[in-house]
């Protein structure tokens, strides 16, 4: 079995990742490998973010890794909050605030398109290869379901008729933007 860690502290993420990749990896995060360190995100773009991510673990500590940055970007509101999504609401980085400011902003809004767009940044013995993963959708009216994480309750995927945030998990990850992006990762896994 392979080990990667995966360059997060976010235990939603984490278990939403060891779903995904099954039995095929030993996914390690940042407290499995002694990482108590608050890792600069400075890009200004999703790319920049996770290779910046990425790097830090693989130049400190020398393991195979990877981490992701994700954004929900909103057209009527030119693409935000993007990068910025995880502190949309400020530094916080609440969930809930996050999510209370989009719904105002979007407050009578016709136009309500967005996307959910993960990026990972993999590095295997030094060297990166990027995976993205986009799922289309739209911004509800007010928020539905209780399951997901952070935008997950407004998001409506392209085609359905639940949110997110009223999937189970393996439904979610079937279609979702870090599923996606994730599946890239392992089929180049696989490969290599």
């Amino acid at each position: 079995m392979k080990k990667l860690v995966f360059a997060t502290n976010n235990p939603h993420k984490l278990r939403e990742l060891r779903e995904i990749l099954g039995e095929q990896f030993e996914l390690l995060s940042l407290n499995d490998i002694g990482c108590t360190d608050d890792i600069p995100e400075t890009g200004d773009t999703l790319e920049a973010n996770a290779a910046q991510k990425s790097f830090y673990i693989w130049e400190r500590y020398q393991i195979n890794c990877f981490a992701d940055d994700t954004g929900l970007e909103i057209d009527a509101l030119n693409g935000e909050p993007g990068v910025y999504s995880a502190r949309y609401a400020g530094e916080a980085k609440d969930a809930r605030e996050n999510v209370k400011k989009v719904l105002r902003l979007m407050n009578g809004e016709t136009n309500r398109t967005a996307r959910f767009r993960t990026v990972i940044s993999l590095i295997i013995d030094g060297k990166e290869t990027q995976f993205d993963g986009i799922v289309e959708g739209e911004i509800l009216d007010e928020t539905r379901g209780d399951a997901g994480f952070g935008y997950d309750p407004i998001f409506l995927p392209e085609g359905k008729e639940k949110a997110f945030a009223e999937m189970e998990a393996d439904e979610k990850n079937e279609i979702s933007h870090r599923g996606r992006a994730v599946a890239k990762l392992v089929d180049y896994l696989m490969k290599n």
